[in-house]
């Protein structure tokens, strides 16, 4: 529907535009064969033609402005369907695979103790992973209702990420932890664990199994905490857009990494709701750098 709308708007553009370049060459003609040597008269055309001119230009400002509008909510309206899409077999895979470790349980009562815990241990795994994926569409919903509201209190920033990492990462990779931070900071536990975790998780993604780097400096009135892995990193076309509402890098057909576009959108406003920032930048060798700096902590 929105596509027809876009034909129908560049359809129409084209149209006013030619026509107002028709009445205005005719304008002219019709003053050239009248050949009117009337002072009064010659001004008022001018005036006309001058008018014609500015409003020409105010014309196509708002047609670029509007389809610059039309542009952006198709590259949304994609996306969401992408999501809609990744949302749908992300939902499909931990359910049926709980389903199967269930029936095994269920069916083979002759295992062995430590096979029923490795078949509890994966549908544990594939539970937490239904849940993070569902705790992070409430939190874009609340994000969009400003349903959240920042409430800081005096932390410890260290073993808030220290438990980050026990919980989620250590088991799944090697961490390299440089946390220069000596005060408790004051700071929204829930929003900061939010964005570490999904920080983390995109880390772990996309870091191809090789070590993360989490560091914490202490920059007075500010924190700013780094995430570093040694993936193949982001290309510079898609920087701009990787904050952006489910938007996911590469192309949807051929993707391999699970996920919804939600993360780093997350992590983004989040940020802003904690008077803060998020940033990126290629790490080298190779990888991505994602920088969180909270403000008047």
């Amino acid at each position: 529907m929105k596509q027809k709308t876009a034909i129908f708007f560049y359809l129409l553009g084209i149209y006013v535009v030619l026509q107002f370049l028709w009445w205005g060459y005719h304008l002219i003609d019709l003053s050239a064969q009248l050949n009117i040597k009337n002072g009064t008269v010659d001004s008022r055309v001018l005036m006309i033609l001058g008018e014609g001119a500015v409003f020409f230009v105010i014309l196509i400002f708002g047609l670029w402005k509007i389809r610059a509008s039309i542009k952006k909510e198709l590259a949304l309206s994609n996306r969401q369907n992408n999501f809609l899409l990744s949302v749908t077999h992300e939902l499909k895979t931990p359910i049926a695979a709980n389903r199967l470790y269930l029936q095994t349980l269920l069916k083979r009562s002759s295992l062995s103790e430590e096979k029923k815990k490795e078949i509890l241990s994966s549908a544990l795994h594939e539970n937490k992973r239904l849940q993070e994926m569902i705790d992070n569409i409430l939190t874009a919903t609340q994000l969009d209702n400003h349903a959240l509201q920042l409430n800081q209190q005096e932390e410890d920033l260290k073993e808030i990420i220290e438990k980050l990492l026990y919980k989620f990462i250590y088991h799944r990779c090697d961490v390299d932890l440089q946390l220069d931070v000596q005060r408790k900071v004051n700071i929204d536990k829930m929003l900061v664990e939010i964005m570490l975790s999904n920080l983390l998780e995109n880390a772990v993604k996309y870091g191809g199994g090789n070590p993360i780097t989490v560091s914490v400096r202490d920059l007075k009135n500010a924190i700013e905490i780094q995430v570093k892995d040694l993936g193949d990193g982001i290309d510079k076309t898609q920087v701009n857009q990787i904050f952006e509402k489910f938007y996911r890098i590469g192309n949807e057909e051929t993707r391999t990494q699970k996920g919804t576009g939600l993360g780093l959108y997350i992590v983004s406003e989040l940020a802003k709701i904690h008077k803060g920032k998020v940033s990126y930048e290629p790490n080298q060798p190779k990888g991505s750098i994602f920088k969180i700096t909270l403000n008047n902590v």
